[in-house]
């Protein structure tokens, strides 16, 4: 029996004899289909009824490094197990797989993720009457549509900004070059920026293809970054601790739970393969660009 069958009996059994709403039946499914997805890619041909512990393990081990929160990490494994519940419950299945995997601990600390209504809390906090409120306005915007590091938006030049087709020509860890979409939102307010307030600064030599700059025409550095997403916090009273990676982290989760391809988050990201060899092939531009506009937030 297919993947999909096994799915379309486990919705039916949520809906008809859980009676859960859709969207908690929908993110059901999500989680389920997450670790098909990752089968697929690891290249292991199995069924849902041939899957071990050790698949879900890898997952689990493999979503780590897509920067998503512990509470997402957690709500993955809680739709994993409820799904190899049902199938024991069924008698289709011997063993249970899922039986000894924990989820990882929450504790008490508010996961370092931002949800959608926190990011535009922020960003309107932003000061637009300021010459840096245009500036740090596009900044949030990127940092939260691309998923960049710091060190990657603070290196960002402006022949990297390719406008006409919505990418960013990104240099990561290694100074490995990738390609990453970038919605609608970002790309406006990082034109405002450069055709209003940045083309005004007295540039410095040696910073005149830096995107982003300061007030006397330099690059900023990572601090600058992290001071501006810290006092944005305290305007609106956030009680997480936020940094420029809690964008990042925000990105992925909002991808991820929204039911975005793995393969496509982690080419995003610029993440490399979780085993020693290069099992994953690189995905076309076209696809990237989909999966951000289907599945973003702010796309």
């Amino acid at each position: 029996m297919s993947w999909n069958l096994y799915i379309k009996n486990f919705t039916a059994y949520l809906q008809l004899e859980r009676s859960l709403s859709i969207n908690s039946v929908e993110a059901y499914v999500r989680d389920v289909q997450k670790l098909e997805q990752f089968l697929q890619l690891m290249k292991r041909d199995k069924t849902p009824l041939e899957v071990t512990d050790v698949d879900i393990r890898d997952l689990l081990e493999y979503i780590q490094e897509l920067e998503m929160s512990a509470y997402s990490q957690a709500r993955i494994v809680s739709g994993i197990k409820a799904f190899y519940k049902y199938l024991e419950y069924e008698g289709t299945l011997d063993k249970d797989p899922s039986v000894l995997i924990e989820a990882p601990k929450l504790g008490r600390k508010l996961p370092d993720t931002l949800n959608f209504h926190e990011i535009e809390q922020l960003l309107d906090a932003i000061d637009m009457s300021k010459p840096e409120g245009q500036r740090n306005r596009a900044i949030l915007e990127v940092l939260y549509s691309s998923g960049l590091r710091v060190s990657e938006l603070v290196n960002l030049q402006l022949s990297s900004v390719m406008q006409d087709i919505g990418f960013l020509r990104v240099f990561g860890k290694g100074n490995k070059e990738r390609l990453v979409p970038i919605g609608r939102d970002a790309l406006k307010h990082m034109k405002i920026y450069v055709e209003e307030v940045r083309c005004h600064l007295d540039i410095k030599p040696g910073h005149e293809h830096i995107v982003f700059l300061n007030r006397r025409g330099a690059q900023l550095t990572r601090v600058m970054i992290f001071t501006i997403i810290k006092r944005l916090g305290e305007a609106i009273g956030l009680k997480k601790r936020i940094s420029p990676h809690t964008f990042r982290h925000s990105f992925a989760t909002h991808l991820i739970e929204g039911g975005a391809d793995l393969r496509a988050v982690q080419d995003m990201l610029g993440h490399e393969s979780i085993t020693t060899t290069e099992i994953y092939t690189h995905l076309d531009r076209d696809y990237l660009k989909q999966v951000m506009q289907e599945f973003h937030p702010r796309a």
